[in-house]
């Protein structure tokens, strides 16, 4: 059984969320909170598998309960956002932090919304309870096998089975043109591209992103990495 808590200032999203959920046989949600305060204070009795977190709340928002978590608890979070400008960036802040999914909120319409979208998130909840061993804190994602990548990058180095011939070494990232590296990535992993650009040369070769992520929230994505890289 997947345990979930809900921490939502809206009533309607608390409300709607348990009812979807509750016909879920493998999921079962263990508890409610109208913000990280309260949040906090009933954890205390027992941790779930998931929590599905809103972002903009009183006495303390989000993506600083996200932090705190992260840091005393790494659990799987699903962000439950709005979809303005400042809830986008919010999310891209908290998919840096540790998050692991994006449930994409409308400003009307919300609880036709979360019954349409049931199916996306009983998927979104059971995928982020299956990455609970992999959930690690913000100061980790420069793993091995991120460096690893990252030299591969650098080397221009050919995967088995695709023919190619390697310019020489002193022409590999000069003739960009002749090939791309291709990152693909979950909700979660947008803060593994970040690490991965970040540490890659200016006249590397092209690099095409394929990112999990909400229509609305790409444009503020872009022009994140834009800012970083």
């Amino acid at each position: 059984m997947i345990r979930v808590f809900i921490v939502d200032d809206s009533a309607v999203v608390r409300q709607t969320l348990t009812e979807i959920l509750s016909d879920v046989s493998d999921i079962e949600v263990v508890g409610t909170a109208s913000d990280p305060i309260f949040a906090r204070t009933k954890l205390e009795s027992g941790w779930p598998d998931v929590i599905i977190l809103d972002i903009e709340m009183p006495r303390m928002d989000g993506l600083t309960f996200l932090g705190h978590i992260m840091q005393e608890h790494p659990t799987p979070v699903i962000i439950c956002s709005s979809l303005t400008t400042e809830g986008a960036k919010w999310t891209l802040d908290a998919l840096a932090t540790g998050a692991v999914e994006v449930i994409a909120k409308p400003e009307h319409g919300l609880k036709n919304f979360l019954e349409e979208y049931r199916e996306n998130l009983v998927r979104a909840i059971r995928s982020a309870a299956a990455s609970g061993n992999s959930i690690h804190r913000i100061t980790r994602l420069t793993s091995p096998k991120t460096s690893e990548l990252v030299s591969r990058v650098h080397e221009s180095e050919v995967y088995p089975g695709i023919k190619a011939t390697s310019p020489p070494a002193d022409k590999t990232f000069r003739r960009a043109s002749e090939r791309i590296v291709v990152l693909g990535a979950s909700a979660g992993g947008a803060n593994a591209i970040e690490v991965i650009l970040r540490q890659l040369p200016a006249d590397c070769p092209g690099i095409a992103i394929v990112q999990h992520m909400p229509e609305k929230f790409t444009d503020a994505f872009a022009r994140r990495l834009d800012s970083l890289c």
